[in-house]
């Protein structure tokens, strides 16, 4: 695949993965839906990078969204960056059962409420990228 074909392949991806997420939103599945919502800014993220290096498009098997972020070269405003610092953490916490329970507690109605809106805002600025 050349860089056009990988980077729709990823933005497609995350557009399903949107729609799974704001399923798990709306059966109370909080956890998963913010796990999800990772996986959405990940999935752009490396679409982003596959777009921006024709030579080598294959984005890395990592899931660290800062620096998936400074690999695609974007420039990422300040207030952007801290809900994806935010949004980074979803990864570890929502995966292992150790981190999970505490995760699981954090993730009330309200905050999930606020971290969806603040997946929504990421979402928006990368695909306007």
């Amino acid at each position: 695949m050349d860089n056009v074909d990988l980077a729709k392949y990823w933005f497609e991806s995350a557009d399903n993965d949107y729609e799974t997420m704001k399923i798990l939103y709306d059966n109370k599945k909080n956890t998963w839906c913010l796990f999800i919502g990772h996986l959405v800014i990940e999935k752009l993220l490396k679409g982003l990078y596959a777009k921006s290096n024709i030579d080598n498009p294959v984005a890395p098997k990592i899931h660290n969204l800062i620096l998936l972020s400074q690999k695609a070269n974007l420039e990422v405003p300040l207030q952007i960056r801290e809900k994806i610092q935010i949004i980074n953490t979803f990864n570890i916490s929502s995966r292992y059962d150790d981190y999970k329970k505490s995760f699981d507690r954090k993730c009330t109605d309200e905050y999930t409420l606020e971290q969806v809106k603040n997946i929504e805002e990421v979402q928006k600025w990368l695909k306007e990228q």
